[in-house]
């Protein structure tokens, strides 16, 4: 039985891409080494780094004057290097509430400034304009909520003020404009790679300064020295990553990606708004093309998520702090997936209903 996997991280990858990693595992390049025993400070594994970060820069058409950072640990990590590294001598950033992460990223940053939150909401995510402050170190957002399947699909220009992206769950699923911001960081375990790493792409200019007693480790300007190599880096997650932006570029690079991200979302969002039995609350304009969580009626939910693991659905049920459903569609979930579960849904709305 063909198995889908809509788990919202760690995500699945490309079967071309697990196909290399798992005969690297065994095997690297026909040296008898497995890429799991490769020295981070070898001179294969700097080829590996720099190709993947050349290619990255490539996807994204990431400026000279960004550093491009593969440091080890979650994008949970980046709520506080942020304002370590980015307050200099402000005192006050400024937060866009948009959901679950942007919550917990006001909460960690609160213990190193004072944070106004200047949006709240699907409103938030709909604004052509925030009411930034200008004395604000930067402004950070959440363009693409993960538990609420929330999106903000035009960050609003905040001018002078950096504005800070945590865009873990929807990085590499459609082009973007990184000169509008001044810092974007992302958790590898959506559509970059295994879990274990964070990349981090940062104007220079903006890491002079670091609050007291950071630790070296949460330095962006000595990681960006030591080519992120302090300490001993998760070399299979960043290998992994590296095959993953090659085969982004050989299916076309990020348009592609997007028009069919966008094309797998419509779909779902479409059997959803035309069915009796499934709800999605979030306004179309804001609504995630990565992460899409509906309702149905309580006492179905239990039995829904069994008979789709049942048929080889695996992982909708939502996060644990709202409850209800989600798929989440990253690049590597192909559109067959998609229709699978469409056409159980229909199945079991036709049973239920």
């Amino acid at each position: 039985m063909k198995t889908y996997n809509f788990c919202s991280g760690p995500a699945i990858l490309p079967d071309e891409v697990l196909q290399e990693a798992s005969q690297a595992l065994i095997n690297w390049q026909n040296t008898g080494t497995s890429i799991l025993g490769i020295s981070h400070r070898s001179e294969e594994f700097q080829s590996i780094a720099s190709q993947a970060e050349q290619d990255l820069r490539t996807l994204l058409n990431i400026p000279e004057q960004y550093h491009v950072l593969f440091l080890s640990g979650g994008a949970s990590a980046q709520f506080a290097m942020v304002p370590m590294n980015l307050l200099g001598h402000k005192k006050t950033a400024d937060y866009v509430n948009t959901g679950y992460w942007s919550k917990m990223a006001i909460a960690e940053a609160k213990q190193y400034c004072e944070v106004r939150v200047i949006a709240e909401g699907t409103e938030a995510a709909l604004a052509k304009t925030w009411n930034f402050h200008k004395d604000a170190a930067y402004v950070h957002c959440v363009p693409n909520e993960t538990v609420e399947g929330i999106a903000i699909h035009q960050v609003p220009d905040c001018h002078e003020v950096p504005i800070v992206a945590d865009m873990s769950s929807c990085l590499l699923s459609a082009p973007i404009d990184v000169n509008k911001f001044g810092l974007i960081y992302a958790g590898f375990h959506k559509n970059i790679g295994p879990a274990g790493m964070t990349v981090v792409m940062v104007k220079k200019e903006l890491i002079q300064e670091v609050l007291a007693n950071t630790p070296s480790l949460y330095r962006y300007a000595l990681q960006a020295e030591s080519r992120c190599l302090i300490n001993t880096p998760p070399v299979f997650a960043w290998y992994t990553a590296g095959l993953v932006f090659k085969y982004l570029l050989q299916k076309g690079g990020l348009e592609e990606m997007h028009k069919l991200n966008a094309q797998k979302a419509q779909l779902l969002y479409q059997a959803i708004d035309q069915s009796h039995l499934y709800q999605n609350n979030v306004p179309q304009a804001c609504r995630s093309i990565s992460n899409i969580s509906f309702q149905i009626k309580q006492p179905l939910e239990a039995l829904f998520l069994e008979q789709a693991k049942a048929k080889g659905l695996l992982n909708l049920k939502g996060h644990r702090s709202i409850g209800g459903l989600r798929a989440s569609l990253y690049n590597a979930m192909p559109i067959e997936g998609v229709k699978t579960l469409i056409h159980f849904m229909r199945e079991f709305e036709n049973q239920h209903a």
